[in-house]
């Protein structure tokens, strides 16, 4: 299925060129690139079945589960895991697809380069584009047959921001998040600071301040503008996290729930539950064996990481928590 679909993209787009010096990645592999330890723990009810040393959320208080399906009530197991459910691209070159190995894809518009730059007071600045992709690598691989825990869909490139304009200009972006004028200054970011230090200490984000992006900085603008770019992976996981919370507050990603009465369902959450978040870093040099939650400073894992002579072009892969009835 994920071939045919990766198959289908690419025989859609019709004009695909590949340039070295601007546009550069690998397609990820599932074997060698993913973490795979990052999908745990595994739970049923509250019970870990597998430890693991990275945190964990709250899971659902009994193992049996019964949950409504078009033939009637079935009754199944509460389990939570960690699943890979996305993608990004963050780009300093228009339509560079990181992800897929370094094809540019070629609409015929035209749009000036990104990157990082100083800024007459010596401060660095950045302005860099991502792509989203739906990426239900358990589905594929068949990990988790029951129908009630699978990420449903192909592999697809869901979100260009070239194509949209609010991720361009801060003044556009504030007619769809005025809430902006409240947390995007210097008073709300510096409530940021307690965010990213339990991110990066205990590796629990804040979820009760939804507008941090702990050590990162912070989701607003809701746009690709970033205002102290510390370095270009800190600045890039900036950008997949602020993507993460803009795709919230446009409800076209749905998280689970532990509760009874709501793991059955997906649910649509204005804010992102930055807790139930990992990132691991694919491109364009893959750590196969970390993901980190939401905030969690780069300084800890970052070197090595970044390329000498290259464009500042990267890729994460995104885990998200699942809560749900295994049928």
């Amino acid at each position: 299925m994920c071939f045919k679909s990766v198959l289908f993209m690419m025989m859609f787009i019709t004009s695909i060129t590949i340039n070295a010096r601007q546009c550069t990645g690998h397609f990820v592999n599932p074997l060698t690139d993913v973490c795979w330890r990052c999908l745990f723990p595994l739970s049923i009810g509250n019970t870990k079945v597998v430890h693991s040393s990275l945190p964990d959320t709250e899971n659902a208080e009994s193992p049996i589960g019964v949950c409504p399906t078009s033939i009637g009530a079935r009754v199944g197991l509460n389990i939570g895991f960690w699943e890979p459910m996305a993608l990004t691209d963050v780009t300093d070159t228009p339509y560079c697809l990181v992800n897929l190995g370094g094809a540019k894809l070629n609409l015929g518009l035209k749009q000036g380069r990104g990157g990082r730059h100083i800024v007459g007071n010596g401060q660095q600045r950045a302005f860099f584009h991502v792509h989203w992709y739906k990426y239900p690598l358990i589905n594929w691989m068949n990990l988790i047959t029951s129908v009630g825990c699978l990420e449903q869909g192909d592999f697809d490139i869901a979100y260009l921001t070239e194509l949209d304009p609010t991720w361009m200009d801060s003044e556009m972006s504030f007619v769809l998040s005025p809430e902006s004028v409240l947390f995007g200054n210097p008073i709300a970011s510096a409530a940021c600071a307690s965010d990213a230090l339990s991110s990066t200490l205990t590796n629990k984000p804040l979820d009760s301040l939804f507008w941090c992006a702990g050590s990162q900085g912070t989701h607003y603008p809701m746009t690709g503008h970033v205002n102290a770019s510390v370095s270009p992976v800190q600045t890039a996981l900036l950008l997949t996290e602020r993507m993460n919370y803009k795709l919230h507050r446009e409800f076209l990603v749905s998280d689970s729930s532990p509760k009874s009465g709501e793991i059955c369902i997906e649910h649509h959450y204005t804010m992102t539950p930055k807790s139930r978040y990992r990132y691991e870093l694919v491109n364009q040099v893959a750590d196969g064996k970390h993901c980190y939650p939401s905030g969690h400073s780069t300084l800890t894992w970052e070197a090595g990481k970044i390329k000498p002579h290259t464009p500042d072009q990267y890729g994460f892969l995104v885990w998200r928590k699942r809560n749900c009835t295994f049928l």
